[in-house]
C-alpha cells in the first residue's frame, strides 16, 4: 500500500493498494495552487482510507512531464513525506498513469497521450499497449511539440488535463510487485528550463 502524489497538471493524491485498488483519492485540475492544496489532500486521503503513515510501504511521485513550478511541488512533497516515514520513493512517468488507466478501461492499440506544457507547447508520449506485467509500453521518451502541430498519431490521441494519482499509484504497485523498479528516472521531466532563473547579481565594488 502506498501514497501517490502527482502535480504535473493539477494536484492529485491517492492511497493505493495493489489488491484493494484505489482506496481514496482527491484531485483538482487547478494548475496554480499546488502548494496550498497538497497538504490537505494528503491528510484527507489518509483519513478516508483509514490508513496511518506508518502503514504505507512507499510513496509514488509523478515525475512529469510537466511545468517546472507545479511539478516540483509534488515531487518535493513526496520526497519529504517519504523521508518523514522512512519509506522509499517510487518515481513514475505521469503520462504512464494516463496510459495505464486508458488501457485498463478497455483501450487497445497505439495511444498518444498529450498534456498542456504551456508556452503554446504540448507534452507528448506514445504508447503501444500493456506488457506482460500490466505496465504501459512507452515507445519513446516524453517530448515537447508545438501545441497546434502535434504529429498525428498512428492510433488514438488522448488529450488529458488531469493525471490520476490513483492510476499513478497502481503503476507503482505493479512495478513493485513484478520487480520492475525503477520504472522512471529519479529526475523530473521538465522538458525545458524553468521560466525563472536566478539573476547573475550585481558586482560590488570596494
Amino acid at each position: 500500500m502506498l501514497l501517490a502524489i502527482d502535480t504535473s497538471t493539477g494536484t492529485s493524491v491517492a492511497v493505493v493498494d495493489l489488491a484493494g485498488g484505489i482506496l481514496a483519492e482527491r484531485g483538482t485540475n487547478d494548475t496554480m495552487r499546488h502548494a496550498e492544496l497538497i497538504g490537505d489532500a494528503i491528510r484527507d486521503v489518509l483519513s478516508r482510507a483509514g490508513v496511518r503513515p506508518a502503514d504505507l510501504s512507499r510513496v509514488a511521485a509523478g515525475m512529469g512531464p510537466g511545468p517546472f513550478t507545479g511539478l516540483r511541488v509534488g515531487i518535493a512533497a513526496a520526497r519529504a513525506f517519504a523521508l518523514g516515514i522512512g519509506r522509499p520513493v517510487v518515481p513514475v512517468v505521469s503520462h504512464d498513469a494516463i496510459a495505464h488507466a486508458w488501457y485498463a478501461d478497455g483501450g487497445a492499440g497505439r495511444l498518444q497521450v498529450v498534456t498542456d506544457a504551456r508556452r503554446r507547447e504540448s507534452a507528448v508520449t506514445d504508447y503501444d499497449g500493456l506488457d506482460g506485467d500490466g505496465l504501459p509500453v512507452r515507445l519513446e521518451a516524453p517530448r515537447l511539440e508545438p501545441r497546434d502541430a502535434v504529429p498525428a498519431p498512428r492510433g488514438i490521441r488522448l488529450d488529458a488535463d488531469t493525471v490520476s494519482a490513483g492510476s499513478l499509484g497502481l503503476v507503482a504497485e505493479l512495478a513493485v510487485a513484478t520487480g520492475r523498479l525503477p520504472v522512471a528516472d529519479d529526475e523530473a521531466l521538465y522538458l525545458r528550463a524553468p521560466d525563472v532563473t536566478p539573476s547573475a547579481g550585481k558586482r560590488v565594488l570596494r
